[in-house]
């Protein structure tokens, strides 16, 4: 391997470990659900979740458990209900 390519991989995993040095903006995710699947999308700081439940509650499982996965990177989905 090029020793350039190794430096990049080697900073790579630093960066990963510095999750605070990234935020996402915008995200479209395909969840699998026990019952079916959703779409859940983060745009612009908000959460949106094709499911029931986040149209009558504005979180639900789905977004509560990516804002958990991607914590700090991202908002979080309804802090009243995540702390539940």
């Amino acid at each position: 391997m090029q020793s350039s390519l190794i430096g990049k991989v080697e900073k790579a995993k630093v960066y990963a470990g510095e999750r605070h040095r990234m935020q996402i903006d915008d995200l479209h995710v395909a969840f699998h659900g026990e019952n079916s699947d959703h779409d859940v999308v983060l745009h612009e700081g908000k959460w949106r979740c094709n499911c029931d439940f986040f149209e009558s509650w504005g979180s639900c499982s789905h977004t509560m458990a990516l804002a958990r996965v991607l914590e700090g990177m991202v908002p979080a989905a309804a802090p009243e209900l995540a702390a539940v």
